[in-house]
């Protein structure tokens, strides 16, 4: 099952009345363990930041002047998402500006029942207590320590966690990237990393007791030497 952890960063609150997106960041999960993958990219909006976006994202005019349009990457990021679940904190804010994004360029809009909002899962789960990522974070003991300015990339790899904590738990090797991302962590224009889906690097202990263990050989052995499990050398049974 694959799943994208996404987020955006806007220079405003309403898309109706013109405003863009200028960052998104998605984290890719295989069977809710993060992957290698991922897509990253600044946006020039042509239009200003709003002082406010500017005080919680960190991004000025003067950085985002001369990054990719929205039109020049989307059909890249249509295709990085391609039609799985994604995983998106207070979605229905992200949702109308991706709309908004694709329907400029002729894309088709995004199903929101292809969406899963974390926001409402943590009420729920927490009712009365913030929902705000950091406030998450800190429940779970997920280091957001980097976390001086939102950025899609970031929140996105610690949404992931985030999630994970809130189906139940994250996995013994679940790890993101070796080093967090910042406003500095990427200096392409479109920042797509692919890689092999990461392997356990813990071996889990036997679920088994011994008294199963005995039982289960006394079974082998009622089968005979042709039984499945006495046959080392598998070659054998394709050849026959």
């Amino acid at each position: 099952m694959r799943e994208i952890s996404l987020d955006t960063e806007t220079t405003g609150l309403d898309p109706s009345s013109g405003d863009r997106i200028v960052e998104i960041g998605c984290v890719e999960m295989i069977n809710h363990v993060a992957t290698d993958q991922s897509f990253h990219v600044y946006l020039d909006p042509k239009r200003p930041m709003s002082p406010e976006a500017t005080e919680i994202t960190g991004l000025t005019d003067e950085f985002l002047a001369g990054k990719p349009l929205f039109e020049s990457i989307a059909q890249a990021f249509a295709d990085f998402i391609g039609d799985d679940l994604l995983v998106i904190h207070n979605a229905p804010f992200d949702v109308k500006f991706i709309n908004a994004e694709f329907r400029r360029v002729g894309l088709p809009p995004l199903d929101r029942n292809r969406v899963m909002d974390t926001l409402p899962m943590a009420r729920k789960k927490f009712p009365g207590a913030q929902a705000n990522l950091d406030a998450l974070c800190r429940r779970f003991g997920i280091d957001n320590s980097v976390r001086e300015k939102h950025g899609a990339l970031l929140d996105a790899e610690l949404l992931a966690e985030v999630y994970l904590e809130l189906i139940g738990g994250r996995q013994p090797d679940f790890i993101l990237n070796d080093s967090k991302a910042t406003s500095e962590n990427s200096k392409q224009e479109v920042s797509i990393r692919r890689g092999p889906a990461k392997v356990r690097q813990i071996t889990l202990g036997s679920l088994i007791s011994e008294d199963e263990k005995v039982l289960h050989q006394k079974f082998v052995n009622e089968l005979g030497e042709e039984a499945l499990w006495n046959i080392s050398d598998f070659s054998k049974i394709y050849n026959n």
